[in-house]
């Protein structure tokens, strides 16, 4: 208990150090926030009230502290962008992120770890061959070069799929609405799924071939016990809580290359919408969405922590809690 306290705590220092940087990283980058909303025509005076509308006229100081209440309120203030306040966007936004991501991160984990292991029981065969060569394939190329090769064959070439956004335009309705909105979401959810699963694949492979060579799972086959309970019941639970943390640590590495994504099928999500801020210098905005990123990263830690306690008795025997 004392080390997950002590791992609670090094996560709030984080956040507090994400916080500080979030506010003075973005306001010592190159450019003005102002220069995206104002029109060049605009007088003194109008640019003026302006800034002060934004809080851009205020010492630094006060700007902290009103950014560190809005910060920690979840209210993020008002975007630069669309004069809407961030939340609402975040709001609009993270749905579309969440049905992207999720089942890509399920299903190239399912798949990967369904490969890695038949790779493991079959060494030496052409199925291992096969694995190991496609997982090597899979993560050697740029993402956007995948997606965008994707993109030429089963949206141009081929219209199967759409070529971008994130609906039909004007959006359908009922049953036929939903199925716009997962055909939109195919060819994106597939390239995410081909350039994730190797890295699965290669991972447990390496973990099953080891497992697979421990005393207590060649014990297992010497009693006689089926093949099928040794690999699951022994082998694969004995990986179980690495593979738990992987996935789980892997979780925001995958939303923050939504990034790439969203912006490449031109998919209205929350990564797209990082993107443009940034670019845009919307303070609130970017902010809010790097702050929700890093506290996404903290909760993904501090629970791949308490899961490896919960799935691994050794782990609590040593003294963890």
């Amino acid at each position: 208990m004392s080390a997950l306290l002590k791992r609670f705590g090094g996560a709030v220092v984080v956040l507090i150090i994400v916080l500080v940087l979030n506010f003075f990283l973005f306001r010592i980058m190159p450019g003005d926030p102002l220069t995206g909303i104002v029109d060049p025509r605009f007088s003194p005076e109008a640019k003026q009230e302006l800034a002060a509308q934004w809080g851009l006229d205020r010492p630094v100081a006060e700007q902290f502290v009103v950014y560190i209440r809005e910060m920690l309120s979840f209210r993020f203030g008002l975007s630069m962008m669309t004069g809407t306040p961030v939340w609402d966007e975040l709001r609009n936004r993270v749905p579309n992120t969440v049905a992207l991501l999720l089942p890509a991160l399920l299903l190239s984990a399912a798949l990967g770890i369904a490969l890695g292991v038949k790779a493991a029981l079959r060494r030496g065969s052409k199925v291992e061959r096969l694995v190991l060569w496609s997982g090597a394939v899979s993560f050697s190329f740029p993402s956007f070069f995948v997606q965008l090769l994707l993109l030429m064959c089963f949206a141009w070439l081929w219209p199967i799929f759409p070529l971008s956004g994130s609906t039909s335009i004007p959006p359908l309705a009922g049953l036929a609405g939903v199925a716009d909105y997962l055909r939109h979401l195919a060819l994106p959810l597939l390239s995410l799924v081909i350039l994730s699963f190797g890295g699965w694949a290669l991972y447990v492979r390496n973990m099953m071939v080891k497992a697979l060579g421990e005393d207590y799972v060649l014990m297992a086959v010497a009693r006689g016990l089926p093949r099928r309970r040794v690999v699951w019941n022994h082998a694969f639970r004995s990986i179980l809580p690495p593979v738990l943390t992987i996935l789980l640590l892997s979780l925001p590495g995958v939303v923050s290359g939504a990034v790439i994504t969203e912006t490449v099928f031109s998919l209205n999500g929350a990564g797209r919408f990082l993107l443009e801020a940034t670019n845009s210098h919307d303070y609130p905005s970017a902010g809010a969405a790097f702050f929700l990123l890093a506290l996404l990263t903290v909760g993904c830690n501090l629970l791949a922590d308490l899961l490896y306690v919960l799935v691994d008795p050794r782990v609590r025997r040593g003294g963890v809690e």
